[in-house]
């Protein structure tokens, strides 16, 4: 039988180099050290070319805006649909540039692992990393996830940058139509320029109004998602706002992510190991994934025979492990591995609710008769 291999953080050694063991794996401390900032190095090179496609869908809608608007106000006629028209190609930019940003988030995430439990963990006490941190980092690289929800990164781009072109464009949109080619003398004249073929003015207008007010709506309500870990963010992006209830609902919009590292999004596994030999089995995964089993009594129906089913909740990276420590006790296992939408315990996401409700016992009701 092996011994029980240590875990990912090398402890201190009185020699002249330890040596860093992880599943098998043996690495002098200067071996691993390098590859970590090989590996860092990549994943910033790959965060940095994700952020100028960021830029340069930005630039396409500046430009877009420029062109737009010297087009505008340099000929007569129905020219203010032209501003109309680049709202909808604005807003194509901006969902191109949000789905780039949630790929620039994923390598990003990655290198703030490294930033805060590699090397941060280096400087300050007690200068040893997260203990699941080179599984979380292994799970991020095995399984890829988005670490932010189109929803965030479409609101943050929007509060970063096009919220200000779209303010442009709206009020270009209405200087053209009370200046352009003269000044409108009456609002029913404004309601009139705006009219668009068989769409009349005040149908025009009540469009470009819903419109501002559904981006401004999401601006808001993803305001206090906190899942991008490629931004600075400060308490006062949400708490300098002076309205209330702007407050109310960029909070009411949070996610309830896990306090230690919350940026980043972990899948889950469930695996059900049904084996003659739970004892056994239990005690392989407890001693080595440091998981906790739970064993139920179970009964194979082709053969009769009591069979124990065990319940473990693993990560990604320790399917590979789960398999061989359980293959090494029982051959003729039968292991399946499903993945789980959340796990709440410990090793996992915290189980305690972020708010509190008391809750109220229901009223009994009359049954109904059919």
């Amino acid at each position: 039988m092996p011994e029980p291999t240590p875990s990912a953080n090398p402890p201190p050694s009185d020699g002249p180099e330890s040596v860093w063991t992880h599943r098998g794996y043996r690495m002098r401390a200067g071996e691993f050290n390098t590859a970590m900032v090989h590996f860092y190095r990549g994943e910033l090179q790959r965060s940095n070319t994700w952020r100028l496609r960021l830029d340069s869908t930005t630039n396409w809608a500046v430009v877009t805006t420029g062109a737009v608007l010297t087009f505008a106000f340099g000929s007569v006629g129905n020219s203010h649909v032209v501003i109309l028209i680049s709202f909808l190609l604005v807003w194509l930019f901006l969902v191109i540039e949000s789905r780039r940003y949630r790929y620039y988030e994923l390598w990003t995430l990655r290198v703030r692992l490294l930033e805060t439990d590699f090397f941060a963990a280096m400087l300050t006490p007690p200068f040893a990393p997260h203990p699941e941190w080179a599984t979380r980092l292994a799970d991020s690289l095995l399984t890829p996830e988005f670490p932010i929800s189109q929803f965030e990164a479409l609101g943050r781009r929007l509060r970063r940058n096009y919220i200000w072109i779209y303010l442009i464009l709206g009020l270009a949109w209405v200087v053209k139509l009370m200046l352009h080619p003269t000044p409108a003398d009456s609002l029913e004249r404004f309601f009139s320029r705006a009219s668009i073929g068989f769409i009349s003015g005040h149908a025009a207008v009540a469009g470009v109004a819903c419109f501002f007010l559904g981006i401004f709506l999401i601006a808001i309500l993803t305001a206090g998602l906190r899942a991008a870990a490629g931004e600075v963010l400060p308490q006062s992006e949400v708490l300098a706002m002076s309205n209330s209830l702007i407050q109310n609902l960029a909070s009411a919009a949070s996610h309830v992510l896990p306090e230690d590292l919350p940026f980043l999004s972990r899948q889950k596994h469930l695996a059900i190991i049904i084996t003659a030999k739970p004892e056994e089995v239990s005690q392989q995964l407890l001693s080595f994934l440091n998981r906790g089993v739970t064993a139920l009594d179970g009964k194979g129906m082709y053969t009769g025979q009591a069979r124990s089913v065990l319940l473990c909740a693993v990560a990604p990276a320790e399917i590979a492990h789960l398999k061989v420590l359980v293959y090494r006790v029982d051959e003729h296992a039968f292991v399946v591995v499903n993945p789980t939408e959340e796990i709440w315990g410990s090793g996992f996401s915290n189980l305690e609710p972020t708010w509190k409700r008391p809750l109220q016992p229901r009223k009994k009701s009359q049954p109904t008769s059919s």
